[in-house]
């Protein structure tokens, strides 16, 4: 590979920043899923908390993963000078995200009254 056939280091470099903020939404998940199981005994019951800390830890691995594949992705997208991969993953991520948070809502409701 040459000089000229090289991405640009900036784009390189702005999809290792993509990367890292994945890892760091990875380890705010895992940290909240342990979070809601071992600091908040009062949160609802022992059921719900057990489960949303375990979707929540599920959803810790899972981006540390999806953001690892699109790593490898788009810097096989920025090698080869194709197009970008399409955001199947990231839609699919932030749908279940929005259905745990929906979930976390629900129950907050349903232990105040």
């Amino acid at each position: 590979m040459t000089d000229r056939d090289r991405p640009d280091e900036r784009f390189t470099l702005a999809s290792e920043r993509t990367f890292l903020a994945w890892m760091r939404s990875s380890l705010a998940l895992l940290a909240g899923g342990i979070a809601i199981e071992q600091l908040v005994p009062d949160f609802s019951t022992a059921l719900v908390r057990t489960t949303l800390g375990l979707v929540l830890i599920g959803l810790a691995a899972a981006a540390s993963l999806v953001g690892m594949r699109r790593w490898l992705q788009v810097e096989k997208a920025l090698r080869e000078n194709a197009p970008m991969p399409p955001p199947r993953e990231l839609w699919l991520f932030a749908a279940t995200l929005t259905g745990v948070a929906i979930g976390a809502a629900v129950a907050i409701l349903v232990s105040a009254f």
